[in-house]
């Protein structure tokens, strides 16, 4: 989502309709979704009501935050970014979830955090990248680690509700708070943005999937895997303008290599 996004930013760089035309179409892929596992798994909307909280943090505040990171930083150093959220959320499922903490699990946030420090440490940047844009993606990524354990709570207490029904109601509410603030309708340049769109849906049904099957301290580190698959199709297909080297390839791979030893604990 964040390398289809930033390839369309560079045809078209107004972030409100990036956001709106984003998000409206990951929610129609959610819809469909739900509509397709109504047979097996029902609907039951009047207990989604809590997911519509969720929705507003993230893809609501969330993602107006990534889409000004990926314009202003590129999409290979805000997908290093977001990899730093299974940080918070393993710190918030640990302090207020009460998810049981392990050595290994730690030695992972250690490496989470060093690929961190190493990319915020990095000088061979490209010319255009503004700092305050990692900014906004850590900020984004933050709410993403609250919209995670949120999630993960409601998702234990209302096992009645069908993933892909509680992913479109935080989608909707997330969609609908973008459209307040992007106060814009529907037009012919939110083509460009439709790719990301339905990257970004299809990934928000695996998530909600994950979590009804998984602590948080297990998905969201394996979340993480996006900062190496973001730094390598970044290098792969915008490697003129992102200046992907080894060592922000190997940034990546420590935060991966975090990610997944943490996800060994289970």
């Amino acid at each position: 989502m964040s390398v289809a996004l930033r390839m369309a930013l560079e045809r078209d760089p107004d972030v409100a309709l990036a956001t709106l035309a984003t998000a409206a179409t990951a929610l129609v892929v959610a819809l469909v979704a739900a509509a397709v596992e109504e047979p097996s798994r029902g609907l039951d909307l009047g207990a989604a009501w809590p997911f519509l909280l969720a929705g507003l943090l993230s893809p609501g505040a969330a993602q107006i935050l990534v889409t000004f990171a990926i314009r202003d930083a590129g999409s290979s150093r805000v997908s290093m970014v977001f990899g730093l959220a299974p940080l918070v959320s393993v710190t918030i499922a640990l302090g207020i979830l009460g998810e049981p903490a392990r050595i290994p699990l730690l030695i992972g946030v250690v490496l989470v955090v060093a690929g961190g420090v190493m990319l915020a440490r990095e000088r061979d940047r490209p010319a255009h990248l503004n700092r305050l844009g990692l900014v906004y993606a850590f900020a984004g990524a933050t709410l993403f680690a609250i919209r995670d354990n949120l999630v993960r709570h409601f998702a234990v207490d209302r096992t009645a509700v069908p993933p892909a029904v509680a992913a479109s109601a935080a989608l909707l509410s997330g969609t609908a708070l973008v459209a307040i603030w992007a106060r814009q309708g529907i037009s012919r340049r939110w083509l460009p943005f439709v790719p990301a769109g339905l990257l970004f849906g299809g990934s928000y049904i695996a998530l909600f999937e994950a979590y009804y099957r998984g602590r948080v301290t297990v998905v969201a580190p394996l979340v993480a895997i996006e900062s190496l698959v973001g730094v390598g199709l970044s290098a792969l297909l915008l490697s003129k303008s992102e200046l992907v080297g080894r060592k922000l390839i190997f940034c990546a791979a420590l935060i991966v290599a975090g990610g997944a030893l943490i996800g060994a604990t289970r």
